[in-house]
């Protein structure tokens, strides 16, 4: 039964779950988690301040990744065909990699941490190679 499944797509829905998931946590755990996790200063004072653009924003990157990850599931055939699949999957790939690969060269002097920029660079090249090998080993069986 699981050879009618992508495994990389599989395991690409999950790598995004597991990274909105911990944009969650982030938000849950205040200052400290958008500190533990790289955030840029800004977004670490406001978070200090109170204020409420750091989860706003946090928020929506994670439900984005979950939407992500319908879509590897859709792609891997878990679930049925969602709308535009196969250029979805293309542009969530690309994005992944571009911010894998080319990401590091724009986040330099953000006030993000040199640990933030080379893990999460690392992190999303990997989720980006998941999608790609899903992507490629799929892509005849994709509307």
């Amino acid at each position: 039964m699981m050879d009618e499944y992508n495994l990389a797509l599989i395991v690409g829905a999950v790598l995004s779950v597991l990274a909105a998931v911990s944009h969650v946590g982030v938000i849950v755990a205040g200052p400290a988690g958008y500190r533990l996790f790289g955030a840029g200063d800004r977004f670490v004072r406001a978070a200090e301040a109170g204020r409420v653009f750091p989860a706003v924003v946090t928020l929506g990157i994670a439900v984005v990744l979950v939407i992500w990850a319908f879509y590897a599931l859709s792609g891997a055939q878990v679930i049925e065909p969602l709308p535009l699949l196969r250029p979805v999957l293309c542009a969530v790939t690309l994005i992944y990699l571009l911010r894998g690969v080319v990401g590091p060269f724009f986040l330099i002097n953000t006030g993000r941490s040199t640990r933030f920029i080379v893990i999460s660079s690392a992190v999303c090249t990997g989720f980006g190679l998941a999608h790609g090998i899903g992507l490629l080993q799929m892509w005849g069986r994709l509307a």
